[in-house]
């Protein structure tokens, strides 16, 4: 985000520290000299008064004034060492960088020791401009020429960084930047993207004036000031593959003539976490708010409150497709300093339905720095994180990194994402797709003919790109009556019993999106309260094709005699009665349901194939019913609620003349008596 953060305190990026000589804007370095400390280089009265209105200017921000004030007095007198400076820093405030470095080089052929941070401030013009080489000749005549420590750490820094755009620059990736049109784009600014998992819907932040004529009279150039303009949230749904539909203003209680910013969508659209600052709920400066998506718009938002929120700043969370991971940004003391990135986990709701967190922990020193780390966005792998900062090693301002969790939990090393995602500008707020092969992010798109922040994306190179992810969506419905059912969700991984997503269908409609980390055998199961759960299994690995998600309606059954369900998480070892470990997470479900339905009575059946004698398989089947039924009772189900009973390959629930089939046939059902 830009100078949009005046607007809202949401992104407050601070710039890399120059070395100024004036106190009147920017902070005032003590070693440096002090204008009321010593004489003018100068005694001509005229000039001075001209030197003087051109500093107030300057303090009030009218540069075009200051600076041709300032010209007029070095025409008079060329060797005005101060006036030389201060102009030196209305064209660094321009961006001006060429100018800028032109008249500080004068003003060292006129005294090279009158202010040694020009050396300083030449470098880091040469580097804007893409001169490394001068910028590193600079940059250590003024580390050679300064005795103070605090300047000698910060030449060194700003080295290290020359030499790093250096060589990003000359190694690029191959990067083509793609706009992503009307639906979404427009003259005003649009930044931080959040998508859903399907890449169906998009939400962005839109920077939109108080008066669309006014901003139109001015020809866009109204200033970016909270008299002209607010920041409102704007949704599209896709068409195809690379359009979306003209945006719209979300609906519902969410936008307000204030400012909303720096959202995060839940994977499954249903959920949305942002920022506001100052509203009369809030815990401090800037807090981080949740609404729901309903059938009349989005919910009025409500502060998710301590110990997310604090009297501190937090700002930009990111909602990890687990379903259970909120990942932020705070300024609070206890940290790595500056701003961190923090995470905190879900630990329930309260009764009005919005989430409460807990287990707030630091991301620590592998990712935080003593300066400033902004905009995480965890991928739905939930090992791979993105997000920027200006603490390590990048090209100036914030730089996007990613770093991939660790065996035990810790990230690694933050790899800079290079050239050109990164520049001498703030890079923020990057997303990326669930397959992983596309990132979304704003830019103001330097190769265009109007001014402006837009939505863009590009093919993430390789060594970017994160593990990819598929998704299961569908929507939940009373088996019987068609009713559609909001259901919970859980996705565990049956070999290590790690639950690795939950999620809720949406309230009206029943339609639910559930993450799948690939690689890995994982239990899926949805219930609803009054209703026998569903049962389903995903093995997974990386051939599953990406460009083909899961597509599941699953139909409930009422709690009463009849009912059934398909244990798919209960396996056995080949040609054993034997439970296989990865059976504990479906035992433990099947527990669970009958301690929250204590009235409920089951028969467990056992099913085979056809493959041996129908002897065998009779027996086979029973002792596999009694196996579970065992396992039952040792985990405390009362044996009076429970019976079993084995089938054989009597009630085939596929062709027994095929491999998949036979594994259909090769199962443990649920009947409630």
């Amino acid at each position: 985000m830009f100078d949009k953060v005046l607007i809202t305190g949401y992104d407050p990026i601070v710039r890399t520290m120059r070395f100024v000589l004036f106190s009147l804007i920017f902070i005032f370095l003590p070693f440096l000299p002090l204008t009321a400390q010593k004489a003018l280089t100068i005694q001509n009265k005229k000039t001075i008064r001209l030197y003087d209105e051109a500093k107030a200017l300057f303090a009030k921000g009218e540069l075009i004034h200051s600076q041709a004030l300032l010209e007029n007095a070095l025409e008079r007198e060329p060797r005005f060492m101060e006036a030389m400076l201060l102009l030196g820093d209305v064209f660094h405030t321009q961006k001006e960088y060429e100018l800028e470095r032109t008249i500080l080089k004068r003003s060292l052929q006129v005294d090279s020791a009158f202010y040694i941070s020009s050396y300083y401030n030449i470098g880091e013009a040469a580097l804007r401009l893409g001169d490394f080489s001068e910028a590193l000749s600079f940059l250590r005549a003024f580390r050679n020429k300064t005795t103070d420590a605090q300047s000698i750490v910060r030449a060194d820094r700003l080295l290290e960084r020359v030499v790093f755009t250096q060589k990003a620059m000359a190694d690029p990736w191959p990067i083509e930047l793609r706009n992503e049109g009307e639906g979404i784009n427009s003259p005003y600014d649009e930044y931080w993207p959040s998508l859903t998992a399907d890449e169906q819907t998009l939400v962005v932040t839109v920077l939109v004036p108080r008066s669309d004529s006014l901003f139109k009279a001015k020809g866009g150039l109204l200033p970016r000031s909270p008299q002209y303009f607010r920041e409102d949230f704007y949704v599209s749904s896709a068409v195809g593959d690379s359009l979306w539909k003209p945006r719209q203003p979300l609906p519902g209680d969410i936008n307000t003539q204030n400012n909303e910013g720096a959202q995060t969508l839940s994977a499954d659209g249903n959920w949305m976490f942002f920022t506001a600052c100052g509203r009369p709920d809030s815990h401090g400066s800037c807090d981080i708010y949740f609404s729901r998506r309903t059938q009349q718009g989005w919910s009025t938002p409500v502060n998710i409150g301590a110990p997310v929120n604090s009297p501190f700043w937090e700002s930009q969370p990111c909602f990890a497709a687990d379903g259970r991971t909120l990942l932020f940004v705070s300024n609070r003391t206890n940290g790595c300093g500056g701003k961190d990135i923090w995470q905190a986990t879900l630990q329930g709701f309260k009764d009005d339905g919005t989430p409460y967190f807990g287990n707030l922990t630091n991301l620590g020193e592998e990712v935080n720095t003593p300066k400033d780390e902004n905009s995480p966005f965890l991928h739905h792998d939930g090992q791979t994180l993105y997000f920027s900062s200006d603490g390590h090693v990048g090209m100036g301002g914030m730089d996007l990194f990613v770093t991939r969790k660790m065996k035990g939990g810790k990230w690694g090393m933050p790899l800079n994402m290079g050239f050109p995602v990164n520049s001498g500008k703030d890079e923020i707020g990057l997303v990326v797709n669930a397959r992983g092969d596309r990132a979304f992010f704003s830019s103001d798109g330097q190769d265009r003919e109007t001014t402006g922040k837009d939505i863009y994306s590009f093919a993430l190179p390789d060594p970017l790109q994160p593990t990819p992810a598929l998704y299961v969506k569908g929507k939940v419905f009373d088996a019987e009556t068609g009713k559609n059912l909001p259901a919970g969700f859980k996705l565990t991984n049956v070999k290590t019993g790690q639950l690795v997503v939950t999620a809720q269908g949406q309230e009206a409609t029943g339609e639910f999106l559930v993450c799948l980390p690939l690689d890995g055998n994982f239990a899926f199961q949805a219930g609803y309260p009054g209703y026998l759960f569903y049962s389903g299994n995903f093995n997974l690995s990386d051939t599953h094709p990406l460009d083909r998600p899961y597509q599941l309606d699953i139909g409930l059954q009422p709690i009463k005699s009849g009912a059934r369900t398909r244990l798919e998480n209960i396996f056995f070892h080949t040609d054993s009665y034997q439970l296989a470990d990865e059976s504990d997470v479906e035992l433990g479900e099947l527990v669970t349901f009958l301690t929250e339905n204590p009235g409920v009575k089951i028969l467990l059946e056992g099913h085979t194939d056809n493959v041996g004698s129908e002897s065998y398989n009779l027996e086979l089947s029973a002792n596999r019913a009694k196996a579970v039924y065992k396992e039952l009772i040792a985990r405390g189900v009362d044996a009076g609620r429970l019976d079993y009973k084995g089938f054989g390959f009597s009630r085939p629930a596929g062709s027994n003349n095929t491999p998949e089939g036979r594994s259909r046939n090769r199962r443990t059902e649920v009947l409630i008596h």
